[in-house]
């Protein structure tokens, strides 16, 4: 059986590539159609599903199919959170540096 640790790492290996953050503040109002996320995130059809998939397969996102179509949401509201801390942590450190190149 996988451990804490390892299942951490996936978790935060899905969500550390621009693609899949774009997936993931396209899908932060709620539950939405592949048909819908491949053009509003600007990637071709083909990398956003290699791209959901590996989010599903984390347990980042589920998938639920209706008919042909099938929507893509985040499986765990934490997930918003923990990029919300992230923001806030670039932010923060963007605020910082700017700070040190006025005082040079």
């Amino acid at each position: 059986m996988r451990d804490l640790i390892e299942y951490r790492a996936e978790i935060l290996k899905a969500l550390g590539q621009p693609t899949r953050l774009k997936i993931i503040d396209f899908l932060r109002d709620g539950e939405r159609c592949v048909c819908e996320i491949f053009p509003a995130i600007a990637e071709e059809q083909s990398n956003t599903s290699r791209h959901l998939n590996m989010m599903l397969s984390a347990g980042v996102l589920s998938r639920r199919k209706d008919g042909l179509k099938i929507y893509y949401a985040i499986k765990h509201p934490e997930i918003l959170e923990v990029m919300d801390i992230v923001t806030r942590i670039v932010k923060q450190d963007i605020t910082g540096r700017h700070r040190l190149l006025k005082a040079a």
